[in-house]
């Protein structure tokens, strides 16, 4: 049983990464070597630059943000449901971590579309540009914030991943529409 609730924990977490690079066209593009290197240079630098030529600025951001919230799932969460999963007692913590996880990867995916659109689209109306800034901000803030929440005001669990997700939510819908706002002709 114990085998069971760590398989179940780990495909909650690791599952929708393979899930959305499996129905996105990155996989029509071959990007897994691409998603590969967006990791690697997550494991080892704070600057990502890809240089495949064969993706479409639309899909780079998309591949840089899979790696980079695949890499960040390995580093923080692997271990703990490695080794925690497996006991012999049921415990929702790595439910919720893998939740937390899929939260995370609408986040990281959320962000690289908002530095695609700050570093890569030279045709982006200025009365967005703010917008822009300020959500990258926000997003890149989040875990401050969640820390915050966790910390100061003592929310538990559920709470904060709720939270999370609703975030998360939120911020995509932004970060899409801006993007979409950005791609039509002036």
């Amino acid at each position: 049983m114990t085998v069971f609730h760590f398989l179940n924990c780990a495909f909650l977490t690791f599952g929708p990464h393979v899930v959305y690079y499996s129905a996105t066209p990155l996989s029509e593009y071959d990007t897994i070597g691409t998603s590969v290197k967006a990791a690697v240079v997550y494991l080892g630098t704070a600057l990502v630059k890809l240089t495949h030529r064969n993706i479409s600025q639309n899909h780079k951001f998309q591949a840089v943000g899979l790696g980079w919230a695949f890499a960040d799932s390995v580093l923080h969460r692997l271990a703990p449901l490695w080794i925690g999963a497996r006991g012999l007692e049921f415990t929702w913590e790595y439910i919720f971590q893998g939740i937390e996880a899929n939260a995370n990867l609408v986040m990281t995916l959320s962000l690289a579309a908002l530095g695609s659109l700050m570093w890569l689209r030279k045709n982006k109306p200025r009365t967005l540009v703010p917008i822009i800034y300020a959500c990258a901000l926000l997003l890149a803030t989040m875990p401050s914030i969640t820390s915050y929440l966790r910390r100061s005001l003592e929310w538990q669990t559920p709470k904060v991943v709720g939270f999370e997700l609703f975030s998360s939510l939120v911020m995509a819908f932004i970060s899409w529409q801006l993007f979409s706002a950005c791609q039509r002709p002036m």
